[in-house]
């Protein structure tokens, strides 16, 4: 039988799609009701949902129609493997250099690993992780970010969507405000596991609203993806007032927080409120996606039910737990990421200098941190699938801006994954930007 979150994610899943087009009429809540067996009442509030985000147009005595002007992105992002393949240059953003992986430090770290007991190190690891990355993870993320944490209140995941799938399966079917713009398969990964969703709006101090009666609000507050900005202490200030407040959550995505180029790293909001924030990291950034480890940072009175909720997922294997807790512990993870980050402010500054000298009067925003910016298009020019058009024909891949917004975008632009290209790579990627810039736009 279907339910309510399951029709509106059939909605969202065919308007996105394009098998239901811009003004197209839609069943009748009586006559959908009627096709899939379920009550009026259950397709009257999916309608209501989905027209409040923006996908349906209600009007009393008409018939209810896909939004006239809601958005219809660029085809799905493929594989990265497949995309590899397509294009010469990448700048696909939120995924470092991977030419620059430490390996023989790494490779060092499980030798010495395996020296220390090679049946511990592949047995299978707790559902928590191993106590030795939890413990030097509770030291480093103090010292680095600012987080409060003992070693029993971390959890070792398989990547970052891995805790925010199991937060949203605890949560469901309540509601999960999502900052918009944002990162879009955490909307459609919190929606699979049963939660609702709700666009928190985004300015230049990050997000803009209170969560009002949201069940958790997913934040990037160290460097909002994809605009850039930081989340000003006085927005930290009213969404910390507001949990204590309603008793929700604040979920802390921090996944790219020790990249900053002006000044020290901002602290995580969680070091001031310990007890109403979920914090998750990553080593995707920092060190590689393919080792497929993050953690999650618990408050007492949600650590139980997320622990729960865990049972049978998949764990992160032993050796490579206690191969990251070597290099945490030895100083290398954190002299790496100061090798990274001044490598990726090089880039920052050659992408700014190579777009100011184009004298388009292109701004580039969220140039102070992270592993990308954002190259912000005029509201008069042409539109974001011609400059895709345009990119792929120099053999570039990029992502513009629509593919972020929940809502109706509110602005166009190209996100630029300026650390992804390896280091041979990146002046050919950068050139080709260039050259796709220059012919959409002058």
């Amino acid at each position: 039988m279907a339910g309510r979150h399951n029709i509106e994610s059939a909605f969202r899943a065919a308007i996105r799609e394009g098998r239901l087009a811009p003004g197209a009429a839609v069943p009748s809540t009586r006559t959908l009701a009627s096709q899939l067996g379920v009550a009026r009442g259950t397709v009257v509030e999916a309608y209501a949902q989905l027209a409040a985000e923006g996908w349906l147009r209600t009007k009393q005595g008409a018939p209810t129609r896909v939004a006239p002007s809601v958005w219809l992105p660029h085809p799905p992002v493929t594989p990265a493997r497949k995309q590899a393949q397509a294009f010469k240059y990448d700048l696909f953003p939120g995924e470092p250099d991977l030419s620059v992986f430490p390996i023989a430090k790494w490779l060092s770290a499980l030798r010495k690993v395996a020296g220390k007991g090679l049946a511990s190190a592949l047995t299978y690891a707790s559902d928590e992780g191993s106590t030795e990355l939890r413990s030097a993870l509770a030291r480093y993320l103090e010292r680095a970010r600012g987080v409060v944490a003992d070693p029993g209140q971390i959890v070792i995941c398989s990547g970052s969507a891995d805790a925010l799938d199991t937060i949203a399966r605890v949560i469901a079917p309540g509601t999960v405000a999502m900052e918009d713009p944002g990162l879009p398969y955490h909307c459609d990964l919190v929606r699979s596991a049963g939660a609702a969703v709700v666009p928190l709006p985004v300015d230049d101090e990050g997000a803009s609203a209170e969560p009002g009666d949201a069940a958790a609000a997913l934040l990037t507050p160290a460097h909002q993806f994809p605009l850039g900005m930081s989340c000003s202490p006085r927005r930290r200030d009213a969404l910390i007032a507001w949990a204590r407040r309603t008793g929700a959550l604040i979920i802390e995505d921090d996944y790219d927080g020790e990249f900053r180029f002006d000044r020290e790293p901002i602290g995580a909001m969680q070091g001031r409120a310990p007890d109403d924030v979920v914090y998750i990291g990553t080593a995707s950034k920092s060190l590689a996606p393919g080792l497929r480890i993050a953690w999650a940072v618990l408050p007492p009175r949600f650590a139980e039910a997320f622990t729960a909720a865990r049972r049978w997922h998949r764990t992160v294997a032993s050796l490579d737990q206690k191969a990251l807790a070597e290099l945490l512990d030895d100083g290398t993870f954190e002299r790496h990421v100061r090798h990274c980050r001044a490598l990726y402010r090089r880039r920052r500054d050659e992408l700014v200098a190579a777009i100011a000298d184009l004298d388009l009067g292109l701004d580039v925003l969220g140039v102070a941190a992270g592993l990308h910016a954002v190259i912000a298009l005029p509201s008069e020019g042409p539109d974001e699938a011609s400059v895709r058009a345009e990119a792929h024909r120099s053999s570039l891949r990029i992502v513009t801006l629509g593919w972020s917004w929940q809502t109706a975008p509110k602005r166009k632009g190209i996100i630029v994954g300026y650390s992804k290209p390896p280091a041979h790579a990146w002046r050919a990627a950068l050139d080709a930007l260039c050259q796709t810039l220059r012919r959409a736009l002058a």
